[in-house]
């Protein structure tokens, strides 16, 4: 299955975070979808609420079994510019980010809906 984190981050009122936060993340997305075992690394603005964003960062066959860090998080987390992204990015935030993992439902074969 694939291993799937969605990040919610919420710009805080100054006049440039919004921008900041922006570019930021295009330069995220850029660097991370390169990493071994990263399927994509998508970035997001709502578009009501252009202090909303939203990250989607999707990483190969993952498993419930394995330990909290997997290994294709692994290849990400070791990315020497994991370590810019929270500093540059938090003081920029309202409130701290929303950090969900999921694992990708198998929508390769038929399924029978129970009535």
């Amino acid at each position: 299955m694939v291993y799937t984190l969605t990040v919610h981050l919420y710009a805080n009122e100054h006049p440039d975070s919004i921008a900041r936060i922006k570019a930021k993340l295009i330069e995220a997305a850029r660097i991370y979808r390169k990493d071994k075992e990263t399927i994509d690394w998508l970035v997001m603005q709502d578009v009501h609420d252009p202090r909303a964003f939203t990250i989607v960062e999707r990483f190969e066959n993952e498993s419930a079994s394995l330990p909290q860090i997997r290994p294709s998080q692994k290849y990400h987390l070791e990315n020497p510019y994991w370590k810019t992204f929270d500093p540059y990015v938090v003081p920029l935030l309202d409130k701290k980010m929303d950090l969900r993992r999921h694992e990708e439902l198998d929508t390769s074969k038929d399924v029978e809906v129970p009535v």
